[in-house]
């Protein structure tokens, strides 16, 4: 049974994937699927968050161990947990069988002003440390990371619902911002196959940073016209016609 991980970005957990579970779940029934949270987020927010992106590697491989879930995996992750991905790639090739990487910014492909857009340092550092109403806050991330995401009011109401259970403290929504600041791929692709997808109108991470790291690797690349940050939310069933596409010509190395 090939097993599917899953992993999201900063301060989200393994909730906030909402219906794009179940239609991966459809496009791949026989699979097995496990969203994982990072430490710090999720049902983990009891946890520090690593100021590493190699330390929640380790974290992440400690979780399937713990699980009884055996490698190889099919990994699925967007913007930091895409940088999980490419470093667990990198560390331990043997254990993936391929990485769907959505919307991830990496040093030393993209300068910083392309990795997070200046016009949004302040919302987003706002929105790491101010004390406001968790809905509205929760709507201000909308905003900044989706286009036109399915469900509207209702994902709103979900992810008030996720804050107001599972809060991320701001130290730890901290660190996660200094692990991601910190993290340099390595120069060379890993020996690991790669599919990069990006959101044309994300407003948070310069599309470029998608296309120029495709470039320097060499990976396939598909990029959403009009969706943001976000793209497993402004448009999960696009994603999975990508990875099906991408898997039914080969692209997971077979278990």
């Amino acid at each position: 049974m090939p097993t599917w991980v899953l992993m999201r970005g900063l301060t989200r957990e393994s909730a906030h994937w909402g219906s794009f579970l179940g239609k991966l779940q459809a496009r791949f029934p026989g699979d097995r699927i496990v969203a994982l949270d990072l430490p710090g987020n999720g049902r983990l927010r009891g946890m520090p968050s690593a100021g590493r992106i190699e330390d929640t590697v380790h974290a992440c491989r400690e979780q399937l161990d713990a699980l009884g879930i055996a490698p190889p995996y099919r990994v699925l992750a967007m913007s930091l947990g895409a940088m999980v991905a490419v470093e667990w790639a990198a560390r331990h090739p043997r254990e993936l069988a391929g990485c769907v990487l959505i919307n991830t910014s990496l040093r030393p492909f993209s300068p910083f002003y392309r990795r997070l857009r200046p016009t949004r340092y302040a919302a987003l550092l706002g929105l790491l440390l101010a004390r406001a109403d968790g809905r509205e806050r929760e709507a201000a991330i909308l905003r900044l990371t989706t286009r036109h995401p399915e469900g509207g009011t209702a994902v709103l109401d979900d992810w008030a619902a996720i804050r107001a259970a599972r809060p991320v403290s701001a130290v730890n929504a901290l660190r996660q911002v200094l692990a991601a600041a910190r993290y340099r791929a390595p120069p060379v692709a890993p020996p690991v196959p790669l599919l990069v997808l990006a959101g044309a109108r994300d407003g948070l991470v310069h599309p470029g940073c998608s296309r120029r790291l495709a470039r320097r690797w060499g990976t396939a690349i598909a990029e959403h016209p009009s969706a943001g940050h976000d793209l497993p939310l402004d448009d999960g069933d696009w994603v999975v016609d990508q990875v099906a596409r991408w898997a039914a010509r080969g692209g997971f190395v077979a278990a």
